[in-house]
């Protein structure tokens, strides 16, 4: 199995330091609003890569973290009037909600800054007293970048290119413009815990060395997050964590790629921001998946107007095949050697869902060449498909079900103007009208929307 390592720039053969066993991070959400699109993708690249390490034999320890208490955590807690600590649980069940209706699965471990203040604290003051930190007379304490020597090895930059434009918060106490919090003095009115340098709470970047340490020991095989992490996050941790170990902290780095919305970085700022729950009521969930999966995970997602109504189609017509041979054979055993092969193989390639997901157009295809044909096997290779690609999140579902929850949110996300044209040939329908009816229902099919009728009503789902 080969992966992606960032902190040496190649793919490396995966070889953990315990044989048979992984211990395997990575950095969650900082539960200050919803959690967007980059956040479920996040979550479900990491989820993917824990449940095909356990395929391929490995006992996984998997761990998540939550920041529950930073600067925009007490701003948002301010805006509500609550507690910053209410806040942040209240969002937290939020968040797990959305997630598992994404179908997210939950780590093994679960750790939350909050209730980690002792292993922060006792990680602290083991760096300063090995001279890797100081604390000002604020009560604010620092890392000495100038302590670690490697700093900057995993972003492949110097301290000098790191802060240029930068501005540097606190400079005048710091003694190099680089050296980053561990410790934050409390200011008036904030959440905060007693410690030996004064009431304060815990900087950013120390939490998952201290979390890590208290979950896995000194060292863990693979940590991972997001591309934007690698500097400072990361970089930060590598720094903490081997000045206290004098150790490898982890032994491979893997970051997944950002999203984009037509081309332009996704971000609160530019108003691009796709939240996940909204997402989830106007496309199913494994039509999202499909879509973020076709990507490797290393690049960025470039979301378009078209890019998850052309994942529901795909997936439409796999669920089409489906229905046909389970209809017509019955539901057969999972025996297709090769399709679960050829997935391994691809996945055993740095996690390759992308050409992965390209094969189902032949295998789908093919099996419903041989429905066509009377040949049973189709059965046997569709309940193959669906057991081996289940670990993507994938045809999880009956046809039936998939095909009615699909109708059900394609009608709740159409246009108003499609409504309203479906609404008027509903009631042209009634008026027994059937020329404007037909007029309208082409006026619907032109604007890339079907309407299907029922006893009940009618139904709106993309062409």
């Amino acid at each position: 199995m080969l992966i992606y390592n960032t902190l040496t720039r190649r793919k490396e053969e995966f070889s953990p330091r315990e044989e048979g066993k992984v211990k395997m991070y990575a950095c969650g959400i900082t539960v200050s609003g919803e959690p967007h699109i980059g956040h479920g993708f996040q979550a479900l690249i990491y989820d993917i890569m824990r449940k095909f390490l356990e395929k391929s034999g490995y006992d996984v320890t998997y761990a998540r973290n939550y920041t529950d208490v930073d600067d925009k955590i007490i701003a948002k807690s301010r805006e509500a009037g609550v507690p910053a600590d209410v806040y942040a649980a209240d969002m937290i069940k939020h968040i797990n909600k959305v997630m598992a209706d994404f179908g997210v699965d939950d780590p093994t471990l679960w750790l939350k800054a909050t209730e980690n203040i002792d292993n922060i604290q006792d990680f602290i003051q083991k760096l300063i007293q090995k001279g890797h930190a100081y604390a000002a007379p604020s009560g604010n304490v620092y890392f000495a970048v100038d302590t670690f020597k490697r700093y900057g090895a995993l972003s492949n930059r110097s301290v000098e290119d790191m802060l240029d434009g930068v501005r540097v918060e606190n400079a005048d106490e710091k003694r190099n413009p680089a050296d980053f919090a561990l410790w934050k003095a409390a200011k008036e009115g904030e959440i905060s815990w007693r410690s030996p340098w004064g009431d304060g709470r815990p900087g950013w970047h120390i939490e998952c060395s201290a979390m890590n340490r208290a979950a896995f020991g000194d060292q863990i095989d693979i940590h991972g997050g997001g591309r934007d992490l690698i500097f400072p996050h990361h970089e930060n941790e590598i720094a903490q964590t081997e000045s206290l170990t004098g150790k490898q902290f982890a032994k491979y780095w893997t970051h997944n790629g950002l999203i984009k919305v037509n081309g332009q970085k996704m971000s609160k700022s530019l108003g691009n921001s796709l939240l996940l729950e909204d997402l989830l009521k106007k496309f199913t969930a494994e039509a999202i998946k499909f879509a973020l999966l076709e990507t490797n995970y290393r690049n960025d997602v470039n979301i378009t107007d078209n890019l998850f109504p052309e994942a529901e189609r795909h997936l439409g017509s796999f669920y089409a095949v489906i229905k046909k041979v389970e209809d017509g054979y019955g539901k057969g055993v999972a025996g297709n050697k090769k399709i679960d092969d050829d997935f391994n193989a691809d996945m055993s390639d740095d996690f390759n869902t992308a050409l992965a997901l390209s094969r189902l157009f032949g295998l789908f295809k093919a099996a419903s060449a041989k429905a066509d044909a009377g040949d049973k096997s189709c059965a046997d290779d569709i309940m193959q498909i669906r057991k081996t690609y289940s670990l993507l999140g994938l045809f999880r579902m009956e046809a039936d079900d998939y095909f009615a929850e699909t109708a059900a949110k394609n009608a709740f996300s159409a246009p108003d103007g499609v409504k309203k044209l479906a609404e008027e040939r509903w009631q042209a329908k009634k008026d027994r009208d059937w020329a404007k009816a037909d007029s309208l229902r082409a006026e619907i099919e032109a604007l890339g929307y079907t309407v299907k009728d029922s006893k009940d009503g009618y139904t709106i789902s993309l062409k």
